[in-house]
């Protein structure tokens, strides 16, 4: 019996959105190439995001505006920054955990969504190659490596296409927050969202954006009760 996948909830990417935003993600996670470069790197190479399972981990948290803000409150609560308080609220305060969250899948390493097409469209002009490391009888790791053209054409992007600054702004505030973590561990971090470790294998994870935003009046009314201490 052929799988078929099930129908998303709410609003869902294209090909081409799925391509541009894995661009822009990439440019800014990667990390310097070792030098030389390994045998299996592309020309040009300008950076490279290692394990799948970090890309995976970083998008869901650009698609998912709710889980995003949920993660500054809880860095907000551990570290005290204002600043982390302040896009909380910013984006829970508006619509953006509905108009721009884009479900993922939930597979055994967590937040999941098929990468070989919009690869594939940024492999073809020679942007961003995947490469996989493996034994005589499985894949160890996969890596994704950004060329120089595909730097440019993410730099290129930010200046003539002004629509994707949001998708800019919110990959850097992504890395940011995963502050060089492995993939595994930001994915033992979403798992602590009872929505995401709670979904069926090969469903789609339920958003958080009222339980989020109910955590948010709560860390606001107590930081007020306490300001009206004396």
């Amino acid at each position: 019996m052929t799988y078929m996948r099930p129908a998303a909830p709410g609003r869902q990417t294209s090909l081409m959105q799925d391509a541009v935003r894995l661009l822009l993600l990439l440019n800014t996670a990667a990390e310097p190439p070792s030098i030389p470069p390994p045998p299996e790197a592309p020309a040009n190479v300008v950076g490279v995001v290692h394990t799948q399972v970090l890309l995976q981990k970083l998008d869901f948290w650009v698609r998912n505006p709710d889980y995003l803000a949920d993660e500054l409150l809880t860095r907000y609560e551990n570290d005290g920054d204002k600043a982390d308080l302040t896009l909380a609220r910013q984006i829970l305060d508006s619509d953006e955990p509905e108009v721009r969250s884009y479900p993922m899948l939930r597979y055994l390493f967590g937040a999941y969504e098929p990468l070989d097409e919009p690869l594939a469209v940024l492999a073809i002009p020679g942007l961003v190659f995947a490469r996989r490391r493996e034994s005589d009888t499985r894949i160890l790791q996969w890596d994704y490596y950004v060329t120089e053209a595909g730097r440019d054409a993410a730099e290129r992007s930010i200046t003539t296409v002004p629509e994707l600054k949001y998708y800019v702004d919110r990959t850097r505030l992504v890395v940011d927050l995963a502050a060089g973590r492995r993939g595994t561990a930001l994915k033992d971090i979403q798992y602590l969202q009872a929505e995401y470790a709670d979904a069926a294998l090969g469903r789609y994870i339920a958003s958080i954006a009222s339980r989020t935003r109910r955590r948010l009046q709560e860390i606001i009314d107590r930081e007020t009760e306490g300001a009206g201490q004396p």
